[in-house]
């Protein structure tokens, strides 16, 4: 067809600046929100889960890698400031110089004079910090027990557990897993799976996978977000984690079309993931000696809360260092520059601590003071969801606030975990904490006949007549809980 060619090309051509009309670069703003980890507030949530021997020791080596962080030797010692706390004489506190006042916590030593506070050597009877060490599955059975989930989830999720191991890894099957809950519980692998997911959403994150993918993925899906290289990180869990060893950054950043420096973030991101996550929680040894984080006194009726000193209480900037920068030369202005810049970091995340403690504790002070008055009998059910709400933080903030912190307290040192328990309804339309409860099958079982013993069952019988209705099941659970042996073992004949 005569001009066929020349004319399929100009339609072609004409077409073609058609599409590149519609093409058009242009530029659009937009506003949204997203929220970036940034290394201080990495840091942030660093230290607020670190016990307070953990945070010792972080504080230690910080300030032996960065010139510009020092120890004040001397503090001069004033009164805490403390909410409905009554003036006069108060317990003395560690107190940093007015001009470093914004840099650190107040601290609080307590008791009747000085040296006799939960802080000193001479804090009473040393036992009273010897505790047990939390296992993981005790760990992991208190959260899904504060957990708003039926009984028999609530059974479901006591299997699961007992079914992950040392390094949090479910590697149990459905089916081996259902077997387990026969004959009580009758239920398919689809409702194992819906379980399985809230367990997956406790701490530590990364628990309750079945493989390195599946743990890598839950604590990616942790992080917020906005957090830099996170969406190119579960790219490569989902995609290259086998291959990740041999290809390299290089052949990484080849392989997931993006520039180099995007694939070493994402990298880098990967590397401060934990492999292990159940391994965080527990130890070999079954006791270990603690050092409390706050403490709970009760003044001239008012009970009173403050963080316990500690060396991080006399953390200060290294005045001579920062005198120097004004004086040095450009390189070591910039070097002191940044080491100062990191050391106020590190102050401000360390008293940011201490605030949050603060808070959590006082919430938990005045839910549970009848805790703290008349014993576990009088512990009221609580949850994280409930002192998230009263103080205005989320969930995961309070759960790494009370992870291994302890306070001192008339009844001891307690770990903060003890302030919350699950409820049981009651015939009075309230609630019983599981605390409560277990004090009173402990009771019962004190004043039981020896030579006849309450069965469970009976036990069960007693509390519903109590007007706290739980099931044999329950009975048992936290009989077992409280090392009370079976009633055919408690027979005494003599």
């Amino acid at each position: 067809m005569p001009g066929g060619p020349a004319l399929a090309l100009a339609r072609r051509g004409s077409a073609g600046r058609s599409s590149l009309g519609m093409m058009k670069p242009r530029l659009q703003t937009s506003l949204g929100q997203h929220l970036v980890l940034t290394p201080q507030l990495r840091q942030a949530l660093h230290l607020l889960q670190l016990s307070a021997l953990e945070l010792e020791a972080e504080i230690a080596s910080a300030v032996e890698s960065n010139p510009l962080l020092d120890w004040q030797e001397h503090a001069p010692l004033q009164a805490p400031s403390q909410d409905g706390a009554p003036a006069g004489d108060e317990p003395r506190v560690s107190e940093p110089e007015p001009s470093e006042r914004w840099e650190m916590d107040d601290s609080w030593y307590g008791g009747a004079g000085a040296g006799s506070g939960p802080g000193s050597d001479d804090d009473g009877d040393p036992t009273d910090r010897l505790v047990q060490t939390e296992s993981l599955r005790e760990h992991l059975a208190w959260q899904l027990h504060l957990s708003h989930l039926s009984a028999r989830d609530r059974g479901i999720g006591d299997a699961l557990i007992d079914a992950i191991d040392d390094d949090g890894y479910l590697r149990t099957s459905f089916a081996d897993i259902a077997d387990t809950l026969q004959p009580e519980i009758h239920c398919e692998a689809e409702e194992i799976l819906a379980v399985l997911r809230q367990i997956q959403r406790l701490d530590p994150a990364g628990v309750g996978a079945r493989d390195l993918r599946e743990c890598l993925r839950l604590q990616l899906d942790a992080l917020p977000g906005g957090t830099p290289g996170r969406a190119l990180a579960g790219r490569i869990v989902d995609e290259l984690i086998e291959d990740l060893p041999r290809i390299g950054p290089q052949g990484l950043a080849e392989a997931l079309h993006c520039e180099p420096c995007e694939a070493e973030t994402a990298l880098q991101l990967l590397r401060s993931l934990d492999p292990r996550p159940g391994a965080q929680i527990g130890g070999v040894s079954s006791d270990t000696y603690v050092a409390p984080d706050c403490a709970i006194e009760r003044h001239q009726g008012v009970w009173k809360v403050a963080l316990v000193g500690g060396p991080h209480s006399r953390l200060t900037i290294h005045r001579g260092y920062e005198g120097m920068i004004r004086h040095a030369s450009e390189a070591d202005a910039g070097y002191l520059r940044g080491r100062l810049q990191e050391a106020r970091w590190l102050l401000k995340n360390v008293q940011a601590r201490g605030e949050t403690l603060l808070k959590v504790v006082r919430c938990l002070v005045r839910q549970q003071s009848g805790f703290l008055e008349f014993g576990p009998q009088a512990l009221r059910p609580l949850t994280l969801r409930e002192v998230a709400a009263e103080i205005g933080m989320h969930e995961s903030t309070v759960s790494r606030a009370i992870a291994r912190k302890y306070v001192h307290t008339p009844r001891g040192t307690l770990p903060l975990r003890q302030f919350f328990a699950s409820g049981v309804g009651t015939d009075s339309g309230g609630q019983a904490s599981s605390t409560a409860i277990q004090q009173m099958i402990r009771g019962l079982v004190d004043a039981e006949n020896p030579r006849k013993p309450l069965s469970d069952a009976r036990l069960a019988e007693a509390l519903k007549a109590a007007g706290v209705a739980v099931a044999r099941r329950t009975v048992t659970k936290y009989r077992e809980a409280m090392n009370i042996p079976s009633s055919h073992d408690r027979v005494r004949l003599g």
